[in-house]
């Protein structure tokens, strides 16, 4: 699970003022993906699934952010690094992909 992968790699992060702040985000963000995606999923109609699956789309595109602010700051060298982002990316043209298909029915 995306949620759970994402706060086992902040666990591994180095501790200081600044990577505290961008952990603390990036775990907010990455465990929200899933949460509002269950959400989403209890709309009671397609209007709330819609709006729901659209802060899905932040909520990831956020996650990304976060890890690209890690890696641009050498921070971390982790490979997991370049794994969730590479997930993160994904999940972002799943929820895309969705959000479009759900719109056009």
């Amino acid at each position: 699970m995306f949620a759970t992968r994402i706060v086992w790699f902040a666990e591994e992060l180095p501790e200081g003022r600044s990577i505290n702040v961008v952990t603390r985000q990036l775990v907010r963000s990455g465990t929200s993906v899933a949460a509002n995606y269950r959400a989403a999923c209890l709309g009671r109609s397609k209007a709330e699934f819609n709006a729901k699956l659209h802060i899905v789309l932040e909520e990831v595109d956020e996650t990304v952010y976060w890890l690209e602010v890690l890696e641009e700051s050498a921070l971390t060298n982790s490979k997991d690094l370049d794994e969730l982002k590479r997930e993160g990316k994904e999940l972002t043209a799943i929820f895309i992909s969705s959000l479009k298909t759900s719109r056009s029915k």
